[in-house]
């Protein structure tokens, strides 16, 4: 079929001089299997409905004049229709189970269809917040255990599990800190942020209605000691700080800021978003962290976002402990119990407050368990090494090419690049990032951290193979390589194709045409492995499409 006719692919019939690229018109304005999809609203009819109810005599309002007097306004569509509108939607999404998802600083792990299928079994599935405590025992049991292996890996005594995301979590550290401090008889309003954070630490403390100070960071893009020790006083409350930091880099000095915190009557909150690149490997306790959220979505592999509500246990340190929030859970001669009210708290418990009404997000603690039960304390320690292994494959592969802006020591679990390798090309990160999705990528994070310009944040995860990383490296140095010789073409174009494929779907790969023949008689070879330094056979500016079948 593909020698037969008018060529299959666009981008032939474009080098033909028969039509531009993405401007072939159709008849349905649709093209391929894809389709160009209005919105629910403009799609919806008058008197259209997806259930047929009988005429129903309508006794007298007793609104008292408060009935509608305007159409509500949803969309009548029948059922089918409500269907295939929302997933041709969903086949719009880039999603981890599509491809690789280098999101610097998100860890875009697989999430494994163990931990699903778990989360589905009744008695977890289907649990209720109300049901009575004695009925949800094996529930119980087994946030109990899931409280044991955060606590083991983190080196923390305590950890209170109803935070519902990372920032969620953040602010329930900073109520803790805020709750000790106040129980000292002290008010302190400060608090320290290095340059380099994440966003949500400055937000979350100012939602807490504490004051922000940033402390700048050195040449090698880690805190600057000094700054800090000056800014530390009798009015810092906290320092909060991301380790391994968003630079990709662990902050060596990381025990002396702790020192140095806790000798100004302050405490050290941790931001563990990265916690993935040291889980198994170093115990944030024995750094002389106090507190640290643990996002279940990064390194625990549960959903992010679109899964449904998130999960951000935090572990606390033996000084913070009495202030963990409500409810707490214990076991006793009577099994496993939450307790909401403070008349029955345990001797020496002080909770601030809670965090929601119930206590967490039974899917997510699920799901996070039995990633841990599957890969076990080892399996852990692992996962961390090769999510470090694979970013700084990435680091090694690409910075003679692009630019790494702290020189060439190693990273942890995502590679930072900056823009000084697009210098006088015209070619700017954004442009460089759209190029990356017309090869069928999704870009990394960008202009992210702050502190270096025009970032370019990769963060692999344990998850990709050596084949997987090898065509994404094979792309980007071939994209760097272009850039640097000023054959900016594909950067030109990038914004207006990546805009088009916004409004009319590619034309179905001619992959799709032959697959099964191909999945009948595979051939011996049938996706080159590219060298670095180009194309297998097709020279530097071949596309990863010409190297498939």
């Amino acid at each position: 079929m593909n020698n037969q006719g008018r060529p299959s692919s666009i981008e032939k019939m474009a080098a033909q001089g028969t039509i531009e690229a993405n401007e072939l018109p159709t008849i349905s304005g649709d093209r391929g299997l894809d389709h160009e999809e209005a919105l629910i609203f403009e799609l919806g009819r008058d008197g259209m409905t997806g259930v047929d109810l009988p005429d129903v005599q309508l006794s007298e309002s007793r609104l008292a004049g408060q009935r509608r007097k305007t159409p509500i306004g949803l969309p009548g569509l029948s059922e089918p229709e409500v269907v295939r509108h929302y997933v041709r939607l969903s086949r719009m999404n880039y999603a981890i189970d599509a491809g690789l998802y280098p999101l610097g600083s998100c860890t875009m792990k697989h999430n494994p269809r163990l931990n699903e299928k778990m989360a589905r079994l009744p008695g977890f599935g289907d649990l209720h917040p109300l049901a009575p405590q004695s009925t949800t025992q094996g529930a119980l049991e087994l946030i109990s255990e899931l409280m044991k292996w955060l606590t083991t890996l983190t080196g923390m005594p305590a950890v209170a599990m109803s935070p519902k995301a990372g920032a969620h979590g953040e602010l329930c550290g900073l109520l803790a800190i805020r709750a000790a401090i106040e129980a000292r008889g002290e008010t302190r309003k400060r608090i320290l942020v290095p340059e380099s954070a994440h966003g949500t630490n400055p937000a979350t403390a100012a939602f807490a209605g504490f004051v922000i100070d940033e402390v700048k960071g050195t040449a090698d893009g880690r805190v600057d000691m000094i700054e800090l020790e000056g800014k530390l006083g009798p009015d810092v409350a906290a320092i909060m700080l991301t380790n391994p930091n968003t630079c990709g880099l662990f902050e060596r000095d990381i025990r002396h800021m702790a020192d140095a915190t806790h000798k100004a009557g302050a405490y050290f909150y941790c931001d563990g978003a990265n916690f993935n690149a040291i889980a198994g490997r170093v115990r944030p306790g024995d750094l002389g962290i106090d507190a640290m959220h643990i996002n279940l979505h990064k390194t625990f592999s549960t959903p992010h976002g679109g899964g449904g509500p998130g999960a951000g246990p935090v572990v606390l340190s033996a000084a913070l402990a009495p202030f963990a929030p409500l409810p707490l859970l214990v076991h006793d001669k009577d099994g496993f119990r939450l307790i909401e009210d403070r008349a029955e708290l345990p001797a020496g418990a002080k909770p601030f407050g809670r965090m929601c009404a119930f206590h967490g997000q039974m899917g997510m603690f699920v799901r996070a368990l039995a990633y841990m039960l599957s890969h076990g304390r080892d399996g852990v320690r692992q996962a961390s090494e090769d999510a470090v292994l694979s970013a700084n494959y990435i680091l090694a592969s690409l910075k003679d090419v692009m630019s790494a802006p702290f020189g060439d020591g190693p990273c942890m679990h995502e590679a930072l690049f900056d823009d000084s390798f697009l210098k006088d090309t015209g070619v700017s990160t954004l442009d460089f990032a759209k190029a990356m999705i017309d090869e069928g990528y999704h870009p990394m994070t960008m202009y992210f951290p702050l502190v270096v310009h025009g970032a370019m944040l990769i963060e692999p995860t344990e998850s990709e193979s050596k084949e997987s990383l090898d065509r994404f490296i094979h792309v980007l140095r071939t994209l760097a390589l272009e850039a640097k010789a000023k054959k900016t073409e594909r950067f030109a174009g990038a914004s207006l194709r990546a805009a088009a494929s916004t409004r009319r779907p590619p034309p179905a790969n001619r992959y799709c045409v032959g697959r099964k023949r191909t999945c009948r008689r595979p051939p011996s070879d049938a996706r080159p492995r590219p060298a670095h330094g180009g194309a297998a056979g097709r020279g530097a500016g071949a596309r990863l499409a010409d190297l498939c079948p």
